[in-house]
């Protein structure tokens, strides 16, 4: 039986999905449970509108990032910190410090999609890197005065 998930089912497929299986599992669970609806002619339409639907978002988002990871690329980000006689911080600098700088200077970074490894202790020139999208991220350089 062809059925079109309605929501996310784990070893089936995503919402949206056009799959086959059997007459039993599809009407004893998928539909039953609401996670399924038979695959009729105007619902696989409905479902192929809402795929390429997403599609066309998913590009934008995707073409978004990369520009905003060429404007990024060449940011540098400077952030005071209170150290001691050898550049030592007192404390340390993490991503909420570094998104907060990016915030002042007009770009619209997340700190969960800042990378650091660990946490900045000591002064100096770092190249921190920043994830916009699934496979586009970006370099920016952070001073730590």
């Amino acid at each position: 039986m062809r059925v079109i998930l309605l929501a996310d089912v784990k070893g089936q497929g995503k919402k949206n999905d056009i799959i086959t299986v059997s007459d039993g599992y599809a009407n004893n669970f998928l539909i039953k449970k609401g996670f399924a609806a038979p695959a009729t002619a105007e619902a696989v339409n409905r479902a192929e509108a809402v795929k390429a639907a997403q599609a066309k978002e998913w590009e934008q988002q995707r073409q978004k990032a990369l520009s905003d990871a060429k404007v990024l690329s060449s940011a540098a980000v400077t952030v005071p910190a209170n150290h001691g006689e050898k550049g030592r911080i007192f404390g340390s600098i993490t991503s909420k410090e570094i998104a907060e700088e990016l915030i002042k200077q007009g770009y619209n970074v997340d700190k969960k999609n800042i990378v650091l490894k660990e946490p900045i202790k000591l002064t100096g020139t770092y190249k921190i890197t920043i994830k916009l999208f699934p496979e586009i991220s970006t370099e920016v350089t952070v001073n730590i005065v």
